[in-house]
């Protein structure tokens, strides 16, 4: 197998997204571009519909049963809903990690990091194994910690290196988009910071959009920021959206400033 070129990301386009959870509208025509070799961060107060947003942009906001959607999610242009479009392709192209470390724990490190190959039908040589394995764990800021112990299970490494672990993962089926639903909740500072560094290299190879809690954390790992709110039993909206430092330093909307100084959520 050639071992395909490092991508550096795609344009990802939400037009007009509304989603629902049975009767239940939880988000309102969303529009939002998310620019390739661009961390894009989505703030809001819990409930306003971000991680619902993220989940609908690879496709796993129809794993729930009651869940209903309209609006288009363009991938370089293409909508990935589209009839006949192959769901796993779709998400082999858009990655995602989660809010909590999901290594497989029996499993070793270096087989967590090239599991996505099987689930792909991709075939590797041992030797385009060790050496995706080695890449992708350096990409993920892992490779040091671990070359000695790669036959280890991955679910001895501490939280935070798991939490690497599973970028390292994502990183091995060469997507496009990188997903992150709050992935240095459960962390601590240490090894928040070591992911917002690795968040910070990873972004010139892959489109980024990362859902966080964490105002300082959304200033320094994004360029571009989106504010969700849902008031009043309404549907989930972007209030503003816009360059990060223009959002935190100069909002526009009063609520927008409210929320990144603490005032609110």
């Amino acid at each position: 197998m050639d071992l395909v070129p490092v991508v550096t990301g795609a344009t990802l386009d939400a037009v007009d997204v509304t989603a629902w959870f049975g009767p239940r509208k939880v988000l309102d025509r969303v529009s939002l571009t998310m620019d390739a070799g661009t961390v894009t961060a989505l703030i809001g107060p819990s409930g306003c519909g971000k991680s619902t947003f993220l989940r609908i942009l690879n496709r796993m906001h129809e794993l729930v049963p009651s869940a209903a959607l309209a609006g288009e999610v363009r991938l370089d242009g293409t909508d990935i809903y589209e009839p006949g479009r192959p769901i796993t392709e779709t998400r082999r192209r858009i990655g995602m990690v989660f809010q909590k470390p999901n290594p497989f724990p029996a499993m070793s490190i270096a087989d967590n990091v090239t599991a996505g190959l099987k689930l792909t039908g991709t075939s590797a040589s041992r030797t385009e194994r060790e050496a995706l394995v080695e890449e992708c764990l350096t990409r993920a800021g892992l490779w040091n910690e671990v070359r000695d112990r790669l036959r280890q299970p991955g679910g001895a490494l501490s939280g935070g290196q798991q939490q690497r672990l599973c970028i390292a993962r994502s990183l091995a089926v060469r997507p496009d988009v990188l997903l992150m639903d709050e992935p240095c909740s459960a962390l601590d500072p240490t090894s928040t910071r070591r992911i917002e560094e690795t968040i910070a290299e990873l972004r010139t190879l892959v489109t980024i959009v990362i859902v966080t809690h964490n105002m300082q954390q959304a200033a320094r790992v994004s360029q571009r920021c989106a504010f969700f709110l849902a008031e009043n039993g309404e549907p989930g909206h972007i209030v503003e959206q816009g360059d990060t430092d223009a959002l935190f330093d100069n909002p526009v909307d009063p609520r927008t400033s409210d929320y990144v100084h603490g005032r609110f959520g």
